[in-house]
């Protein structure tokens, strides 16, 4: 699990800080929830959300317990460009679930599916914190940000559910260099190639995904 690094005060109050957190980014999405927001929930002054947090960025780290920071190892899989990104995309979350995260990663899923608030914060986290990241700096489309952030989303939450939560072999204990080379094409397809026409992701009342929903275009 990600930690603050800051040195431990009342746990009461840290604890009020990270459900009133849970809330307001599910609710408004990881933009919409200020730190005078949040602290406000949590009946605190927003410099203790501060002290104990840093950033809004740690607060909702912690707040979802994810399991790695994208920031840390995002740059290594976009600084090569779009060529590639697919398999470099999935060999980087292979290394780093398996090095721990793996009973995090697949911790989250269970919960996800069961809690919408927590489901909510795990659609944030991926199109937040990772996604975002890399249509930006792959200079995609960002009309097609949206279905093509749902379609990686989709192939993700696949393999996570087969190799960390039912555990199918062989996949399960594939190294992670062939998972990439397998599974990475795919992710390829879904981010760089070409779309059928018109098409676009609908706006999710509880999703604050990639792209301005001004720009969105609806199904046909």
């Amino acid at each position: 699990m990600v930690r603050s690094g800051r040195r431990p005060g009342k746990q009461g109050t840290r604890e009020a800080i990270l459900d009133a957190a849970r809330e307001a980014f599910a609710e408004r999405g990881y933009d919409g929830a200020s730190i005078r927001l949040i602290a406000a929930g949590a009946g605190v002054d927003p410099a203790l959300v501060h002290h104990y947090f840093g950033t809004k960025h740690q607060l909702f780290l912690d707040a979802m317990q994810a399991p790695f920071d994208p920031m840390q190892v995002l740059p290594q899989v976009l600084a090569a460009g779009p060529d590639g990104v697919g398999e470099r995309l999935v060999r980087t979350m292979m290394r780093v679930f398996d090095s721990g995260a793996g009973g995090a990663v697949a911790g989250l899923f269970r919960s996800a599916v069961g809690n919408e608030l927590i489901a909510r914060m795990l659609r944030e986290f991926f199109t937040r914190q990772i996604m975002r990241r890399v249509i930006k700096d792959l200079k995609l489309d960002p009309e097609e940000g949206p279905i093509r952030t749902n379609l990686v989303f989709s192939q993700v939450a696949g393999l996570v559910m087969a190799r960390y939560i039912i555990k199918v072999e062989p996949l399960a204990s594939a190294p992670p260099d062939a998972v990439a080379a397998l599974i990475g094409p795919t992710i390829q397809r879904y981010l760089t190639g070409p779309l059928p026409p018109h098409a676009a992701s609908p706006q999710d009342p509880h999703d604050h995904g990639v792209g301005d929903a001004k720009t969105r275009r609806s199904w046909t």
